[in-house]
C-alpha cells in the first residue's frame, strides 16, 4: 500500500509506503507539524483491505488533518470496504494504477527536506538532495541521487549517489550508520560507535568510502 500526502497546491508532496497496519501511529507522527490541511491517496495494488483496518488508518489520518481521501485499487473487497465507510474509491486496473503513481511522482520536488525522526521501516528518497532534521534510526532507509545530509543521527541505511554520482556524500552529526552506500560503492558501518563530537561526512576515495570530519570552510 502506497500513501500520498499533498497540499492542494503541490507545494508539499511525499510517497511512502505503509508496510505495517498496526504502526500506522508511528509512521504518521512525522507529519503531525504540518497544520495546512491535506489530501490523502490511497493506491492499494492487489492487496485486500478491510473496513476494520481502514477505519482504523482513517482515524489516524484525520489526526494529521487530512480533509480529503480517496482509494485507488484493483481488488474488490478494499473498494467495497472503502464504500462501506464512505471513503471515495475506485476501481482501476493494476496498469492504471501504476501510471497514477509515475505521474505523481514526476511532480515531486527534487531536493527534500524532511523533519522528525524516521523510524524503523520508513523509506525516504529523493530525486536531488536529501536533507533530514532529525535522527535515522535502524532499519530505516534513506536515499538520494545527490548528497544525503543528516542533522542528527544516521544510524539507518543510506544510499547517495544512487544514479551513479560517484561524487555525491553522506554527512550527519552523529555517524554510526549499518550500512552506506554511494554509487556502486557500499561500506558497512563501524562496530564501534563514534567518539567524535563534530559532524563527519563519508565520501569515496580511491574507489572506497572514507569517512573524515565534516569541516565547514570559512571563505571571509
Amino acid at each position: 500500500m502506497k500513501i500520498v500526502l499533498k497540499n492542494s497546491k503541490i507545494e508539499y508532496l511525499e510517497i511512502f509506503s505503509l508496510l505495517d497496519l498496526d504502526n500506522i501511529h508511528e509512521t504518521l507522527k512525522r507529519f503531525s507539524s504540518i497544520k495546512e490541511p491535506l489530501e490523502a491517496r490511497i493506491f492499494a495494488v492487489s492487496e485486500s483491505i478491510s473496513s476494520l483496518q481502514l477505519a482504523k488508518l482513517k482515524t489516524h489520518l484525520n489526526k494529521i488533518n487530512v480533509c480529503s481521501l480517496r482509494i485507488y485499487s484493483n481488488n474488490r473487497n478494499t473498494v467495497l470496504s472503502g464504500k462501506s465507510l464512505k471513503i471515495d474509491s475506485v476501481f482501476i486496473k493494476e496498469p492504471d494504477i501504476k501510471k497514477k503513481l509515475l505521474s505523481i511522482n514526476s511532480k515531486k520536488k527534487d531536493d527534500i527536506l524532511h523533519k522528525g525522526t524516521v523510524r524503523s521501516g520508513e523509506r525516504i528518497s529523493s530525486n536531488g538532495n536529501l536533507c533530514i532534521i532529525g535522527d535515522v534510526n535502524p532499519g530505516a532507509i534513506v536515499s538520494a541521487k545527490k548528497n544525503i545530509y543528516v542533522w542528527g543521527k544516521l544510524l539507518g541505511i543510506a544510499f547517495a549517489g544512487k544514479s551513479g554520482n560517484k561524487n555525491a556524500s553522506i554527512a550527519s552529526l552523529y555517524l554510526n550508520p549499518l550500512q552506506l552506500r554511494i554509487a556502486d560503492m557500499i561500506a558497512i558501518g563501524p562496530k564501534d560507535k563514534p567518539k567524535n563530537c563534530y559532524p563527519e561526512i563519508a565520501v569515496i576515495d580511491k574507489q572506497t568510502i572514507i569517512i573524515k570530519p565534516h569541516l565547514i570552510e570559512n571563505k571571509n
